[in-house]
């Protein structure tokens, strides 16, 4: 698949172009086209636009879509998110990658982790629960003025002392850094759409939760 991603600024001037063509696989996401773009990018906070309108990471890309990668706006630096629900466990570097930002003077992790159960059993209504984690995220963006935001939840199983959730919050100080990072954590606790079933010696039961 050929995309054509548009560049602007700084990032224009980077490449010496305002214009940059790419070979990208069928399938391909935000994501693979801005690591395709390394070079430019470095480590500048950039969000990718799809179409005219602001795309996470994840987002899938289709021939034809309109590409334009935005560096920080005259206004002000861009604020960055990642959510994602996956099988896959959950990197706590790679969150951190992401959440990296020159204007960040602090950073805030959180990983829950199964405990005293052999394992946990996670099931969600995906699209549904990842549309929510991108709406807490950018909700604690705009209240907390932070930089980034990453958060991924996982399903499927989840063996004893692995993470089943992870945040990585940034912001310029502690204090925002730790109330995002509070604020996002308890948020997917509570909205998000996924169940936790407590697998112990082979016999489950579904934890109890609350309304949403």
């Amino acid at each position: 698949m050929q995309v054509t991603v548009r560049l602007f600024a700084m990032l224009r001037e980077r490449a010496g172009a305002s214009e940059v063509t790419l070979e990208l696989p069928d399938g391909a996401r935000v994501r693979d086209a801005i690591a395709a773009l390394d070079g430019v990018v470095d480590d500048m906070p950039v969000v990718m636009a799809v179409n005219r309108e602001y795309a996470s990471d994840d987002a899938v890309l289709d021939p034809g879509d309109e590409l334009a990668l935005i560096p920080p706006v005259s206004g002000g630096a861009v604020a960055v998110s990642h959510t994602r629900v996956t099988a896959d466990p959950l990197s706590l570097d790679d969150l951190l990658r992401r959440v990296r930002d020159p204007r960040a003077g602090a950073v805030v992790t959180f990983q829950g982790v199964t405990r005293e159960v052999e394992r946990l059993e996670y099931e969600a209504y995906v699209e549904m629960a990842e549309d929510r984690l991108a709406q807490i995220a950018a909700d604690a963006i705009a209240r907390h003025e932070l930089c980034a935001v990453a958060a991924e939840h996982r399903v499927g199983t989840v063996p004893l002392s692995e993470p089943s959730v992870a945040v990585a919050v940034s912001a310029p100080h502690r204090a925002e850094a730790f109330a995002g990072a509070r604020e996002v954590i308890d948020r997917i606790k509570s909205e998000a759409p996924i169940w936790k079933r407590e697998v112990e010696r082979g016999a489950g039961r579904w934890a109890e939760g609350s309304r949403p």
